[in-house]
């Protein structure tokens, strides 16, 4: 514990503070220091730019947002940045050396599987969720009676994820007594052996990401919903088909909540543990997503500066692959503020002219 830390807590004790509540004393302490220096700079620039007024109560306000996201997430990051570059098994002191983590992971062969399978899991199931989702709402925008019933039930199963949603499927993909192959059996096919076979288990985690769409068939229909029905009335009087109205009116009025939901999607995706977790990484390290193998390394055989490496890996690596979808979204994503697509490059280009 650090000595300072250690004399507030035990000067808190003295004080006759509560024991539960002595933990959080210094805490408490360094958010008082930090309003009052917060409070300070907000009164000099009162001083100094009396007109400031609505400036410094916004700062003041998202104070709160600012000093949570800087202990608790930029504090963290910048400490791993730091344990990324040690040997530390948590028990003895940190040890530094230097970008030898790095260097390990380049070399190792299960960084590569890892990545391999995550990016497989990433690049088949996204899309495939994003097709299957916007498909479920066109149907679901229908204006039919029981329809609201059908909403909810294609979102119920958004509700049942993580552990849970791995214990369904091992009994439903089960090759002795599970559903699928009781199915298949039924109609004269062999099941194969799903997550116990090397060849079927990332295909089987990825029909099961299937099963949670419903979060983004919610956020598509409600973008159905708000597509303007003037556009797509004006576009019929053109004589514009049903299928030609979707693809010019529909589609990219669109097209930044598809863009919203492929962003979430792969984030998310490169993000996959609890499959991999509970299958033990798969047959033959067929379900040994990075995040699983991460974790493996920092707590079971507790190499803390070499998973840091490995996070500060599956960072850049989920970065560049966000940049890149954004950057590649300008070309079709359409916005009302904005020149979208050729448009938006013709007119940079006769700005430059």
């Amino acid at each position: 514990m650090n000595p300072t830390i250690g004399w507030i807590r035990s000067l808190a004790e003295s004080w006759g503070v509560p024991a539960v509540l002595v933990p959080l004393v210094p805490f408490l302490l360094l958010l008082i220091v930090l309003y009052a220096v917060i409070g300070l700079a907000a009164y000099g620039a009162k001083r100094k730019w009396p007109r400031a007024d609505k400036t410094i109560a916004f700062w003041l306000f998202i104070s709160p947002w600012l000093i949570g996201f800087a202990l608790f997430t930029v504090g963290p990051m910048l400490s791993s940045v730091y344990v990324s570059l040690t040997s530390w098994d948590l028990i003895t002191p940190p040890k530094f050396v230097g970008l030898a983590n790095y260097s390990e992971a380049f070399q190792d062969p299960r960084v590569a599987q890892a990545l391999k399978v995550t990016l497989l899991y990433a690049v088949i199931s996204v899309p495939l969720q994003t097709v299957l989702a916007f498909l479920v709402a066109l149907l679901l925008n229908a204006d039919l009676p029981g329809m609201r019933f059908f909403r909810t039930v294609w979102y119920l199963p958004s509700l049942v994820s993580g552990v849970a949603q791995m214990v369904l499927f091992l009994w439903v993909f089960n090759p002795q007594y599970g559903l699928a192959n009781d199915v298949l059996g039924k109609v004269g096919i062999e099941g194969p052996g799903w997550f116990n076979d090397a060849s079927w288990a990332l295909p089987t985690v990825i029909l099961m990401s299937l099963w949670t769409v419903g979060g983004a068939m919610v956020i598509y229909l409600a973008g159905l919903k708000d597509v303007p029905v003037n556009l797509q009335e004006a576009a019929a009087l053109d004589g514009a088909g049903a299928v030609r109205i979707f693809w010019h009116v529909t589609l990219p009025q669109l097209s930044p909540i598809i863009l919203f939901n492929a962003l979430t999607g792969i984030i998310g995706a490169l993000q996959i543990f609890t499959q991999g977790f509970i299958a033990n990484g798969g047959p033959k390290d067929s379900l040994l997503f990075f995040v699983y193998y991460l974790y493996d390394n920092a707590f079971q055989n507790f190499r803390m500066g070499y998973a840091s490496a490995l996070a500060w890996i599956l960072f850049v690596v989920i970065l560049a692959l966000t940049a890149v979808t954004a950057r590649g979204s300008a070309f079709a994503v359409y916005y009302e503020t904005e020149l979208s697509g050729h448009r938006r490059r013709s007119s940079r280009r006769l700005r430059r002219k």
